[in-house]
């Protein structure tokens, strides 16, 4: 993060300082990104013993990568221009979630969506006794059930999908003060509106010092709805399985009792309770895992307010 704003330094005609860099030179530093090594990282942490300090152990760790290079080393007190920690940590952090969402979580649950959706059309014909209270109630069919959980799921994933991964690059407390006392000509709105969402990511023009992270708060809690709805299924599942609605197969070698070898028991689903929420607390504990992670990604705010 800090060469790409290193990069886009030099690319700006009115800072003359920093004269625009070269083919060889952007090669350059692309190779120590894409090359970043476990040698590099613990580098990082050596200085940090020293400086105390993270993302200033990464900016000696940078010039110190630069020095050999002429050109890059001359400047090379610009890597950190005008930026707080936040500037670069916000915009990592956003680039990992915004990864993390589009590769392996939106992946996973339509994978998952889609068998269940799958189960629904199967099942559409088979009738079923439906139940309220525990009680025998009126007629369904159990793709109709099935269809129930798989529209309450792609909900939660059209949700998340739509959510605006934001990040900010402002400054100290988000008035581009540094920025503006060294280079006036420039315009910094306009410049880190360029740079932010050149990254994929959404510009939040109005911050402190931090990015609020309120979008983090709206993952984390759909990804607790989506897992409170697995609850529910896992619990019907389960029921179905008690009410001999479904058999679980045998599996070859598989003992599902040390003294009853006739059980075969449902511990998968036991076990997807226990992932998806803590135990038989249910919503209430998913609603509460949700409102810690919201106000973890919103503590700062209370340390780095204007």
């Amino acid at each position: 993060m800090k060469f790409a704003g290193y990069k886009k330094l030099a690319a700006t005609a009115e800072i003359k300082e920093v004269p625009a860099f070269d083919a060889d030179a952007n090669a350059f530093l692309d190779a120590i990104v894409a090359g970043f090594s476990e040698e590099d990282a613990a580098r990082i942490k050596t200085i940090e013993r020293t400086t105390n300090h993270d993302v200033k152990a990464v900016e000696y760790f940078l010039k110190e990568k630069v020095a050999d290079v002429p050109a890059l080393h001359a400047v090379s007190e610009f890597i950190h221009f005008a930026c707080t920690s936040e500037d670069i940590n916000n915009l990592s952090h956003a680039l990992m979630l915004e990864t993390a969402r589009r590769d392996v979580i939106l992946p996973y649950w339509q994978q998952l969506i889609t068998a269940v959706k799958d189960l629904a059309s199967e099942y559409r014909d088979i009738p079923l006794l439906s139940r309220t209270h525990g009680q025998p109630a009126t007629p369904s069919t159990m793709g109709k059930e099935m269809a129930n959980v798989a529209y309450r799921l792609e909900r939660q994933l059209r949700q998340l999908k739509q959510i605006e991964v934001l990040g900010k690059i402002n400054g100290a407390v988000g008035n581009y003060n540094a920025h503006i006392a060294a280079y006036p000509e420039v315009d910094w709105h306009a410049l880190s509106e360029n740079f932010v969402t050149s990254l994929g990511i959404t510009w939040n023009p109005y911050t402190t010092q931090i990015e609020p992270h309120d979008y983090i708060a709206e993952m984390f809690d759909c990804i607790a709805r989506f897992n409170t709805i697995l609850i529910d299924f896992d619990r019907d599942i389960w029921g179905y399985v008690a009410l001999n609605h479904f058999k679980q197969k045998t599996i070859a070698g598989e003992i599902g009792s040390s003294t009853m070898p006739h059980k075969v028991n449902p511990i998968d689903f036991e076990k997807l309770r226990r992932q998806s929420g803590p135990g038989e607390r249910g919503n209430a504990a998913s609603g509460q895992q949700a409102a810690g992670l919201t106000l973890a990604a919103r503590s700062d705010r209370l340390h780095r307010a204007a």
